[in-house]
Formats: C-alpha cells, sequence, structure tokens
C-alpha cells in the first residue's frame, strides 16, 4: 500500500513539474487540470475506506489470498469479485464515431447475440416475474439491463448487498467492452444518452455512486459523479448537477464546488438552481472556518458566503422554512410571523421549482444541523428581510425572475428525481410521469432517442382467444388455454384432444393458483368478551 502511495506522488509530481502547490486565489485552488479530470485512485472505495480506518481494518486477511487467485482482467470501475461467475464476451463492443475540437464521441454497440438476449430480457420484464430475469442471468450472467433491473428487485426486497454487487458486475461488463482510447479519466470522452446502448453505463454508475454514497464513501461517489458529467456534460441526461454540490459538502471538497460554480455560473446560469444557491455559500462560509487558511482568504470567503446567501434567500425564499423544520430548528418571532419567507413563499412556488427546493431540502438539511452554520446564517436572514422591507429593486427582480422561469421541468430532472428516490421530490411528480410505467433499466427514455435496432413484433392470435383464456391470462401471463396453432390443416381430427388439453392446463394453472392462496388468522383476542372501544 505504501509502495502505491510513492507511486501516486511520483505521478502527481511529474505531472506538476515545478513540484509546487498550486497557488490559491480567493479561496479557490488555481488548479491547471480540467474541472472534470478524474483521478483513478479516488474511483476505488477501499482507499478512501482506508484513509478513515487504516489499510489493516479495511483489508484484514484479504493479502495472501489475491496472490493465489486467478488471473482476471484489471479495471478501475469495480474489482472482479471470486464469487462472480467467469466472465466471457457479451457481445457488447464500443466504437469511436468522430472527433470533434479535441472531444472524441463514442457508443456501445449490441452484437447480433447480444440483441436476442436483449429481446428475450424485454420479454421476462413484460412477465412481471423477476425469476424469468434469474433464469435469463443464469445463462447469461453478464447481461447488463438484466443487472440492472434485478439490482432494483433486490433492492426493495431490502437486500442491499446483493443489489450493489449486481450493480458492480454491470459496470465490470461494460468496462470490459471499452474501446482502446476510450479514457474514464481525460474528462473529453463522450457518450450520446439518446442512444439505448449507452444509457446502461450512466445508469450503473449513477447507481453504483449511490450505493457507495450510503456506504460512507462521499469522496469515491464525487468522482463518479464527476465522471458522469463528463459523459455528457452539456445535456447532463441524469441532471447530476442536483447532486454535485451535495457530495462535495459532503467529501469536503469545497474548492471543487466554488470552482465550478465560478467556471460555469457564465453559460450554465447554476444560481438559478436551488442547490448551487445555498449549497456555495456554505461551501464558502466552511472555507472561511479553516483555520490553516491565510485571514485574507479566509476573509474573502466570508464576504463571498454572506454575499451569495443574501442573493439565495432572496431568490428562492421557499427554502428556508422547510430547511429548518428538517433540521428542527424554531425561527425567532420575527422570522417565523413574516410573509416573505412564511407559508406563502412556499404555496406561490411553481410545481417545478417547488421539486428542486424540497429535492434539496430533503437531501442537503443534515449538513445545516451544524450549530455553527445556523449561527451564520440567522443574521443573515434579518439582513434580508430589513431589504425586503426596504423595497429593495433585488426582491422585486427575484420574484419577477420566479414567475417567468420554473414553469415545467425539464425530462432530465424527472429522471433524477425517480432514480434519487428521495420521498420529498417524488410526491411532487407531475401526472404525466406517475401515469407511465417507468422501468429501472431505462426511466424516462429520451423522446429524440437514436435507434439501431428494434424489437420483433410478437405475434399474437387474440381473435382465438375465449373470455375465460383472456381472463386467465391476465391473472397468469404465461397461461395459455389453446396450446399451439396447428398448422396441418387436420382441426376437426384433434379437436377434442386440443379441448380436452386445453381442460387440463386450465386445471392445472387453477390449482397452481389456489395453491399460492395463503389465508392470514385473524389475530387472537386474549379478551373474546371484546369490551374494548374501537378506534
Amino acid at each position: 500500500d505504501n509502495d502505491l502511495e510513492d507511486i501516486d506522488s511520483l505521478l502527481e509530481r511529474l505531472e506538476d513539474p515545478g513540484g509546487l502547490s498550486p497557488q490559491s486565489q480567493g479561496g479557490l485552488i488555481a488548479d491547471s487540470r480540467p474541472l472534470l479530470y478524474v483521478e483513478h485512485r479516488n474511483l476505488n472505495p477501499e482507499n478512501e475506506l482506508k484513509r478513515y480506518f487504516g489499510a489493516r481494518a479495511v483489508l484484514g486477511d484479504q493479502r495472501p489470498r489475491q496472490r493465489q487467485r486467478q488471473y482476471v482482467r484489471s479495471t478501475w470501475l469495480t474489482a472482479p469479485k471470486n464469487t462472480w461467475p467467469r466472465y466471457s464476451k457479451t457481445g457488447i463492443s464500443m466504437q469511436l464515431l468522430d472527433t470533434r475540437r479535441g472531444v472524441q464521441h463514442f457508443t456501445f454497440e449490441h452484437h447480433r447475440e447480444y440483441q436476442q438476449v436483449q429481446f428475450k430480457f424485454l420479454d421476462a420484464v413484460e412477465s412481471m416475474d423477476p425469476n424469468n430475469i434469474v433464469l435469463l442471468l443464469q445463462m447469461n450472467p453478464y447481461h447488463v439491463d438484466s443487472l440492472l433491473q434485478l439490482s432494483d428487485v433486490c433492492r426493495m426486497q431490502e437486500d442491499q448487498e446483493m443489489a450493489r454487487d449486481l450493480i458492480e458486475r454491470a459496470l465490470y461488463s461494460l468496462e470490459c467492452a471499452f474501446h482502446p482510447v476510450f479514457s474514464l479519466t481525460s474528462g473529453t470522452c463522450r457518450l450520446d444518452y439518446r442512444r439505448p446502448e449507452n444509457r446502461a453505463f450512466f445508469l450503473a454508475l449513477f447507481k453504483h455512486l449511490m450505493f457507495l454514497e450510503k456506504r460512507g464513501c462521499p469522496r469515491t461517489a464525487l468522482e463518479f459523479c464527476k465522471l458522469i458529467l463528463s459523459l455528457d456534460p452539456e445535456n447532463d441526461p441524469l441532471c447530476v448537477l442536483l447532486l454535485i454540490d451535495f457530495l462535495s459538502l459532503r467529501a469536503r471538497e469545497y474548492t471543487f464546488l466554488t470552482r465550478l460554480f465560478q467556471e460555469w455560473e457564465s453559460h450554465r446560469n447554476l444560481s438559478q438552481l436551488p442547490n448551487f444557491a445555498f449549497s456555495v455559500p456554505l461551501a464558502y462560509f466552511f472555507l472561511s472556518q479553516q483555520e490553516e487558511r491565510p485571514e485574507l482568504e479566509r476573509g474573502q470567503a466570508r464576504e463571498r458566503a454572506a454575499r451569495l446567501i443574501h442573493l439565495a434567500l432572496i431568490m428562492f425564499p421557499g427554502v428556508l422554512m422547510p430547511l429548518l423544520d428538517h433540521c428542527s430548528v424554531q425561527p425567532d418571532a420575527r422570522v417565523a410571523s413574516h410573509p416573505f419567507f412564511g407559508l406563502n413563499a412556499q404555496i406561490s412556488q411553481s410545481p417545478a421549482l417547488n421539486q428542486l427546493t424540497s429535492l434539496y431540502v430533503g437531501r442537503t438539511h443534515t449538513l445545516w444541523k451544524d450549530p455553527a452554520v445556523m449561527a451564520w446564517l440567522e443574521p443573515h436572514t434579518h439582513e434580508v428581510l430589513r431589504m425586503v422591507e426596504a423595497q429593495d429593486p433585488l426582491v422585486q427582480e427575484a420574484e419577477h425572475k420566479r414567475k417567468i422561469r420554473y414553469q415545467s421541468a425539464p425530462r432530465n430532472i424527472y429522471r433524477h428525481v425517480i432514480l434519487s428516490e428521495m420521498k420529498e421530490a417524488t410526491a411532487a411528480l407531475p401526472l404525466e410521469v406517475t401515469s407511465q410505467p417507468v422501468m429501472g433499466f431505462d426511466p424516462l427514455p429520451p423522446l429524440d432517442s437514436i435507434i439501431s435496432y428494434t424489437r420483433p413484433e410478437r405475434t399474437s392470435h387474440p381473435s382465438n382467444e375465449s373470455t375465460l383464456s383472456l381472463f386467465f391470462r391476465s391473472l397468469l401471463p404465461n397461461f395459455n388455454l389453446q396450446g399451439d396453432i396447428r398448422h396441418d390443416g387436420d382441426d376437426e381430427a384433434g379437436a377434442g384432444q386440443d379441448l380436452n388439453q386445453g381442460v387440463n392446463r386450465l386445471m392445472a394453472a387453477m390449482r397452481d393458483m389456489l395453491a399460492n392462496i395463503q389465508f392470514q388468522e385473524p389475530p387472537r383476542d386474549d379478551n373474546p368478551e371484546g369490551d374494548g372501544d374501537w378506534d
């Protein structure tokens, strides 16, 4: 482990020819590397856990075993496990489409044999029976969409370990298909989410980073978040910009967050997102509390934090009261009774803005619970109320912006809310989103998808089915009363046999259905007289 750390430090010195620490400007490190530069060592959660608990506590007695392990391909995104099935070619490959202005555009491709497995997977999903996906994975253990869908099933059944393992296996399968020049770290490789073959990689990375954050590895999760953003920074199909500020604060990467805000604010209007409007001043506040920084830097960070928190409270007054409520903080009488921050501020928000604010409060409120943060927030809240009462033009301008903007949320925000599963935000999803089926392997596909191959239409004969057969098919999707359609023209001769077979199938289906029905005994009452009151 020490040797690996020495190699990393040598590489860092090679990247910085002067051997000097990067110069700091106003609480912001002037890093010469690209903003979305990803470091390989930060993609391994074990490195982060070793920093917290030490190598011995994390690795234990794993080292001798690893020397005896059979050779497996080395990967960056996840480490293959002994318990996984043996890897073989899956039928996925990656192609370089073109290079424009120093940016390389890639796409995953499905070969014919993989397409056939994909069609079987879609049939399994339509059957609504997870066992069919399990059977498919037994035959094709590295089929990516099956791994993603089964991971969701395991998560719903509270089997978090298996759910995480399936996502890691999906990432391993995709990384083994990388193009030789595809780079995770450069920040200049792009994948188009409109192509269905590429979506599994985005979704697997997102689900993996959510598991990492819950596991207590926010620094590793942030690195995966940067990786997702670097794959399509212009469109951001999973809207990780709504998450990257939270991970930066959790990982205490305050300078990265402030640098992202400064470099992207001019062309992305990050301050118009409630999460950036509130998280960036919070990052500057934390920078101002770092005693190892020069006093001049700390003073500049304090000034920026004050200015930005004023703008955030004026632009998004509906955030304050839910945030204090989640933090179990009772505001003073002046703030609680003032209409600017009162209930009207939340009611007057558009549904789209309400979704963004509830997502931010539900996700980030734990970072605001710190008494030092609350002590910093209180005087700035009073200062904003003074500006409101003085009819500062900034207040009217912000109100006008709120009325014009946030009329409806783009599709990538809905996709992010569904994947994040924050109950505060999912409750505010509009009917046009909640009324359509959402699949874990492809939630809310883009309306302008680029389709390279299509699923063949399934042959069905609805006119030949009786009402009774349709009824049992609704209960048992795999049930078929009539059996196979006869093609030899000898219908009359086999009519009696078909009828008998159909009745036998019907009886077998009814027996299976009745066998699976479980009756729950009513709870026994110790007091049979029943003299208690009804609730």
